[in-house]
């Protein structure tokens, strides 16, 4: 092949295409790369992000700082390459993701939390933000370690009660009261890691909230304060003082 453009191509590592370049022009990168990384699924970032030897929110770093932590990723990259090579390991398929009921049949785990309701108390039959946040600080667990799903309308015991209780009119009205209470409470930074999709499940619908490994340190707006929360075992807890510190710094070791 001896054509410019075809070797261009065959040599190009980056998913832009000329016309996202032309339009990126001079653009800096706080600029044009959000809402093309809020474009990526869970899977393909995690790909991107480690071939690429790029650390989360690179777009916000000063220059040294970037420069640091791509160097450590550049060298990760290196190491998975030569542990390939030399053990002649193949890539292997993603594996299927659970549907509902095999979620629920393995019970509440360290990846895995079950809620009735997102914003409805089933005590008082009101709205009620203590289940609200609730909701978000399961999410914001999620975000700090490493991941997991929350199904919504599905009670403790794995009983699935479905998502009339919280009186929406519609799905994409009870959607998008979840992408606000994230967007405005956690961060709008963390809607690319939260997937939210409705599912049938026993003759009833489930919210299943797929949620990533967040680029930051989460915390949850609960009025004044701003709180920190972790998975452990099936258990949310929440994090103060020294301990936040030293287990942000753990997470980016």
């Amino acid at each position: 092949m001896t054509e410019t453009a075809q070797v261009n191509q065959i040599a190009n590592f980056a998913p832009v295409e000329w016309p996202e370049n032309i339009k990126i022009a001079a653009k800096s990168p706080s600029e044009y790369v959000p809402p093309l990384d809020a474009q990526l699924g869970g899977k393909e970032r995690e790909f991107m992000y480690f071939w690429h030897a790029l650390p989360h929110l690179w777009w916000d770093l000063d220059y040294e700082t970037f420069l640091r932590e791509r160097r450590v990723r550049m060298a990760r990259v290196v190491q998975r390459a030569w542990e390939e090579l030399t053990s002649g390991a193949k890539s292997k398929a993603a594996p299927l993701a659970p549907t509902v009921e095999q979620i629920i049949l393995g019970r509440e785990t360290e990846s895995v939390e079950f809620k009735s309701t997102l914003h409805t108390n089933l005590h008082t039959k009101q709205v009620d933000d203590k289940m609200q946040l609730s909701v978000l600080k399961t999410i914001a667990g999620f975000l700090n370690n490493n991941g997991g799903t929350l199904l919504i309308g599905v009670a403790d015991d794995g009983e699935v009660l479905g998502l009339d209780a919280d009186n929406f009119p519609n799905e994409d009205k009870y959607g998008l009261h979840l992408v606000n209470l994230i967007a405005d409470r956690i961060g709008q930074i963390f809607l690319p890691y939260v997937h939210a999709h409705f599912k049938d499940q026993d003759d009833k619908r489930v919210l299943v909230v797929r949620c990533e490994r967040g680029p930051k340190a989460a915390f949850v707006k609960d009025g004044a304060l701003q709180r920190f929360y972790v998975r452990g075992g099936n258990a949310t807890a929440e994090l103060q003082g020294i301990s936040i510190t030293d287990y942000v710094t753990k997470r980016l070791d």
